[in-house]
C-alpha cells in the first residue's frame, strides 16, 4: 500500500498536475464564478488585449495599429471550444514562427489522456460561459494553471495566428495564446525547439538525437519509443537563409515536425525503413519516393 499512498501524494501534491499552481495568482473556479454572478465577461488584465501582449518585431508596424481583439463570439455565429475531439489535422500556422510549438501539440494529440491534463474539461462557450479559459503547462518543474479571457489578435476580422480548419473550433487559438501568456508575449514564441514544447506539455523528460552523429541504433530506440507511446517530434537544419525555404522535395528548411509513425516494408527485395511526418502549417507534404504523387508500381516492382 506504501507505493500506492505515495503516487497518490505525488499527484496531489501542490505543483503537481492534479493541483497545479495558480499562474499569477488567478483562480480560474472563482473568477469564472464572480463573472456569472455579475454577468459580465472576464477581461485579464494580467495580459491585457493591447500591444504588450503580441510583442515587439512579430508584426510590421503599420499592421499593429490595425489589431483589433476579437472574442471568438465575435468572429462567428456559434463558436466551440472543441468539435469531434482534439485532431492533429484541426489547426495551421499562421503569422508566428512557432512551427515548434504547434508540433509539440500535433504530437500530444495522439496522446488523449496528455493532451486532457493540458487542456481540462470543465469549460465550454455553453452554459457557463463568461468568457474565460484555462490551460495546464509544466514550467519551471511545476505544473501551472494559465488562465485567460477569450479576446484573440486579429487583422480583417481574421485571426493573425493559429487558426483552425473549422472556423468555429478555438482551441488551438486559446491554446496558443495561454502559452504566450506564461512566456510573455505571442512574440516569446517565435522560433524555439520542439523539445521544450513537448516538455511543457508533458512535464516529461526529452532526449535530443543530431541525425549527423547518431548511433546505428536509433531507428531501434525510435520504434521502442512509439510502442511505448512516447511523443516525438522532428526538424530540419535551417538553409542558406532566414526564410523557410521549400525544398524540391517538398520538405522545408528550418522546420519542425510531428513523427506521426515508423514502419518498415520490404520493396524491391530490400527493407525499407519509413518516418512519418506532420507539417504544422497544414499543407505541403513530402514528394519525393513513398509519397501521395509517387508511382508505387515503381517502389514495389
Amino acid at each position: 500500500m506504501a507505493p500506492q499512498k505515495n503516487k497518490r501524494r505525488r499527484l496531489s501534491a501542490t505543483g503537481s498536475v492534479n493541483n497545479p499552481l495558480k499562474f499569477q495568482d488567478q483562480d480560474f473556479v472563482m473568477l469564472r464564478q464572480k463573472c456569472l454572478n455579475n454577468k459580465e465577461l472576464f477581461v485579464d488584465d494580467k495580459f491585457p488585449a493591447a500591444r504588450r501582449a503580441i510583442g515587439s518585431g512579430l508584426l510590421p508596424l503599420k499592421q499593429v495599429g490595425k489589431v483589433v481583439w476579437k472574442r471568438p463570439s465575435e468572429l462567428v455565429n456559434n463558436p466551440s471550444l472543441i468539435i469531434d475531439g482534439e485532431s492533429r489535422f484541426d489547426f495551421a500556422q499562421g503569422e508566428l514562427g512557432n512551427c515548434w510549438f504547434l508540433a509539440a501539440i500535433g504530437a500530444i494529440t495522439f496522446q488523449k489522456d496528455i493532451l486532457n491534463q493540458v487542456i481540462p474539461d470543465n469549460q465550454s462557450f455553453g452554459e457557463d460561459y463568461a468568457g474565460i479559459f484555462h490551460f495546464r503547462f509544466y514550467r519551471n518543474k511545476r505544473w501551472v494553471d494559465v488562465v485567460i479571457d477569450d479576446q484573440l489578435p486579429t487583422l480583417n476580422g481574421k485571426l493573425i495566428f493559429v487558426n483552425c480548419k473549422t472556423s468555429n473550433e478555438f482551441w488551438p487559438a486559446l491554446l496558443e495564446k495561454a502559452y504566450a501568456k506564461v512566456c510573455g508575449s505571442y512574440a516569446a514564441l517565435n522560433g524555439g525547439f520542439i523539445s521544450d514544447g513537448l516538455h511543457d506539455f508533458t512535464g516529461g523528460v526529452y532526449k535530443n538525437f543530431d541525425l549527423t552523429t547518431a548511433s546505428e541504433n536509433l531507428w531501434d530506440l525510435m520504434e521502442v519509443a512509439v510502442k511505448r507511446r512516447a511523443v516525438i517530434g522532428c526538424g530540419t537544419p535551417p538553409g542558406p537563409t532566414p526564410e523557410n525555404t521549400v525544398l524540391s522535395n517538398g520538405i522545408v528548411q528550418g522546420h519542425a515536425y510531428t513523427v506521426t509513425g515508423v514502419t518498415q516494408i520490404m520493396a524491391k527485395g530490400k527493407l525499407v525503413k519509413l518516418v512519418r511526418v506532420l507539417n504544422p502549417w497544414g499543407e505541403g507534404e513530402w514528394k519525393g519516393a513513398w509519397s501521395d504523387e509517387y508511382d508505387s508500381d515503381e517502389i514495389l516492382s
